[in-house]
């Protein structure tokens, strides 16, 4: 889809969205002025160093902050607020230990009014089935892996139906193993249910495997530097030479972005630390090109 095309069917508009904090030091800025149109159904990632502002905008997305200037626009209406049309998938499952699998799920349709117990259990067991938990729909939060706990969280926020799916690195406390199988499951379900998907990391191998667009942030203050469109066929893998060479591209976006932002006058080093660029992007031995 061509950037007019995507401007023109836009799900998701920014427009000049900046934001500052006021802080006992006075105020930071954590977000420049960001433009960017998102389509519906296209699955986004944000990229950069940690605190580039790449939450932050989430966040704003997602309606739990207000932007200092500029506004996102929804389907083309303002944002307010929270909405049922975007729903926020963290780092922490937050699912409910005192109820089952199914009950944590049947909780999140408990607004949709027009459903009835045995039909909002219907659609829970559909979207258990999604993830490939159904047959652990009585189990307890306790009894389930970090990966599985991940999965039941992922369908209780698709239960509703949300039009927008908000992931913040989701996966960044998983086992590489496990990430590499949510990474699949991830595209699966997204191919399915064609939700449009924003997703926040620092890691750029996995920007690369599951972006259709990759949106590079600057350091602090954050602003969309850059954006990659990623052409690979899916299902990708994680460690598949193509999306190494992609986020490569990536990476080196960023080795860039770390260098311009060293200013040798405040510096007695003459090139940049290899292990600081790799701390910046979040490019650990674990997740490496």
């Amino acid at each position: 889809m061509t950037e007019a095309a995507v401007q023109a069917a836009a799900k998701v508009s920014l427009r000049g969205v900046s934001k500052r904090f006021e802080t006992k030091k006075g105020v930071l800025e954590a977000l420049r002025p960001t433009t960017l149109d998102i389509a519906e159904g296209e699955f986004v990632v944000f990229v950069g160093p940690s605190g580039c502002g790449k939450s932050t905008l989430l966040n704003l997305i997602a309606g739990l902050e207000q932007p200092s200037e500029g506004e996102v626009l929804i389907d083309g209406k303002r944002v307010t607020g929270p909405g049922y049309d975007r729903l926020m998938l963290f780092q922490e499952h937050a699912l409910f230990p005192w109820l089952n699998v199914l009950h944590n799920l049947e909780f999140s349709l408990k607004r949709k009014k027009n459903l009835n117990r045995r039909e909002r259990r219907e659609v829970a067991r559909y979207y258990l089935t999604l993830v490939r938990l159904e047959k652990f729909e009585n189990s307890y939060i306790h009894e389930l892996s970090g990966g599985m706990r991940q999965r039941v969280a992922l369908a209780r926020a698709l239960a509703p139906n949300p039009g927008i799916l908000l992931m913040d690195e989701p996966f960044g406390a998983l086992d590489a193993l496990t990430r590499d199988e949510l990474y699949i499951h991830l595209q699966e379900i997204w191919q399915k249910t064609k939700k449009t998907i924003i997703f926040v990391t620092h890691n750029v191998r996995e920007a690369a495997c599951l972006g259709d667009r990759v949106c590079v942030f600057s350091n602090r203050p954050g602003r969309i530097k850059s954006v990659f469109r990623i052409k690979l066929p899916r299902i990708r893998m994680m460690y598949d030479p193509a999306v190494s060479a992609e986020g490569a591209r990536v990476l080196t976006e960023l080795k860039t972005e770390v260098h311009e932002s060293v200013d040798p006058r405040k510096s007695n080093e003459k090139t940049v630390n290899h292990d600081r660029i790799l701390s910046l992007t979040g490019h650990t031995m674990g997740d490496g090109i």
